[in-house]
């Protein structure tokens, strides 16, 4: 991939994206704010990959993946009216095909636009295949460390946020009530991720963010969600009860001690 491709690339995605801006407040809210995610987790790929020290068609390569990764999105919300992917579409399979129908990868060699599809296709899955090859393995592990240090910001924005300033799709629906499921705290004191099938309030869909943690892969990951400090952040909101607590610690002091390493 030449540096001409991925201009052309963002020069395509700014235009896309202002096809579904509306007159509607709230939805305009919404779109925004996965215009403005794509744009933060692109810049959290640039420092992952200057971490790994990827020569720069690798570089040009994952930050094409990060741009496109939540292009389903956008049809998502026209179509459907949330983000919620149960109540909808699976929307990293809907991205794949919004490349493939708007031909936006085309003029790439056919191995790059297979490894970005894949990696955008791949990016939300719980578990990942076990046959994934070396290289796609690369991409789709960075464009979920890249895009879950986003993910933090968007939700302790969203909690932080008065009711009427708020992405009114960010929370998926979840009954905003002060209790946790036994399920989602087993899964966080044993240090596993926790699955959105087990989710009933919000506070259970906090404990899923918190959980990814035992997601990530890289160093300079776990370094970024430690001085970022949203997960300290998102951690404050929950419930100060012995329960909640044992485990939120639990995942602050995992973070704490491989973000220094």
């Amino acid at each position: 991939m030449e540096p001409a491709d991925l201009t052309r690339l963002r020069d395509w995605f700014d235009r896309y994206c202002r096809t579904f801006y509306v007159d509607d407040a709230e939805a305009q809210r919404n779109i925004a704010l996965k215009e403005e995610h794509t744009r933060r987790v692109c810049a959290n790929m640039e420092l992952l990959v200057e971490s790994l020290g990827l020569e720069e068609g690798s570089r040009r390569l994952a930050m094409t993946v990060a741009l496109f990764h939540d292009v389903g999105r956008f049809e998502q919300y026209r179509r459907y009216g949330t983000f919620k992917d149960a109540d909808s579409v699976n929307h990293a399979a809907l991205g794949a095909r919004v490349l493939a129908e708007e031909r936006v990868l085309d003029r790439l060699p056919t191995a790059e636009q297979s490894l970005i599809v894949r990696a955008v296709a791949l990016h939300n899955a719980f578990i990942l295949p076990a046959d994934l090859d070396s290289t796609t393995g690369l991409y789709v592990r960075l464009i979920r460390d890249a895009d879950k240090l986003d993910i933090w910001r968007v939700f302790l924005d969203y909690y932080r946020a008065p009711a009427e300033e708020r992405a009114s799709a960010v929370s998926l629906g979840f009954a905003d009530r002060p209790a946790c499921s036994p399920d989602v705290l087993a899964c966080l004191r044993e240090g596993k991720m926790v699955n959105l099938s087990q989710l009933a309030t919000l506070n259970d869909f906090k404990l899923l963010q918190l959980s990814w943690v035992h997601d990530l892969n890289f160093p300079a990951s776990f370094r970024l969600a430690r001085e970022q400090g949203y997960l300290a952040g998102i951690a404050a909101t929950l419930p100060a009860v012995p329960a909640v607590q044992v485990v939120v610690l639990a995942v602050l002091a995992e973070l704490e001690r491989r973000g220094t390493l």
